[in-house]
């Protein structure tokens, strides 16, 4: 038996963010598909996982840790693998201030007017195009703050750069073309040229699987 299980659904934006994690670390786990249109998120036996009802949850049958939102997931995996936490304690808070900016505007704006492309909800005329002018300025942003840098934080690659590529990597199925924002594409191509790297429609299993 693995020691992690990742419980989650292939078209969740967290879930991918922490799948990556799991690919790019080559580390081996257990894949539990959980059906939210059936409502599993809502079952005694998932919420005793996550009060939240939601995905991802990583289970740790070594430590018998149960974790869930992905930033702090991905924050757990870096030690635990050694992998993607940073050069020292600096670079690893640098790389917790951008999760917490991702999760702000760039967050909002991309994953709802993702949502409402792809039919996942409904939102008034005004809403949609706040939506939007959310994930705009915060692409905007993003690119400022990259500038001619080659990574978010640091010299390589770390758990800063899989989180907030797991929720840029959404914006061609939220419609948005990153054509303008040029810093924003070449950090992202970086992050794609990772050994094992899959985009978010191939990481992710869409039913359950164990591992090898």
């Amino acid at each position: 038996m693995p020691r992690f299980t990742l419980h989650g659904m292939w078209p969740s934006g967290p879930t991918y963010k922490v799948g990556l994690m799991l690919r790019l670390t080559n580390t081996p786990h257990d894949y539990e598909h959980v059906d939210l249109r059936a409502g599993a998120h809502k079952a005694d036996a998932f919420l005793a996982k996550n009060r939240y009802g939601q995905v991802p949850v990583l289970e740790d049958h070594q430590t018998d840790i149960c974790l869930c939102q992905s930033s702090v997931i991905l924050d757990y995996l870096a030690d635990e693998t050694g992998q993607f936490g940073g050069a020292g304690r600096a670079e690893r808070l640098r790389a917790r201030e951008w999760q917490l900016w991702g999760a702000g505007q760039l967050t909002t704006g991309i994953y709802r007017t993702r949502a409402l492309k792809l039919g996942f909800f409904k939102f008034p005329d005004q809403v949609a195009e706040a939506n939007l002018q959310a994930a705009l300025g915060a692409l905007k942003e993003l690119d400022g703050l990259i500038g001619a840098s080659g990574w978010l934080v640091g010299g390589g690659a770390t758990i800063a750069d899989l989180d907030i590529y797991g929720i840029a990597a959404y914006a061609g199925q939220a419609q948005i073309d990153l054509h303008s924002f040029g810093h924003v594409r070449k950090w992202m191509a970086r992050v794609e040229a990772l050994p094992g790297f899959k985009g978010p429609l191939d990481c992710l299993p869409q039913s359950s699987v164990k591992a090898p």
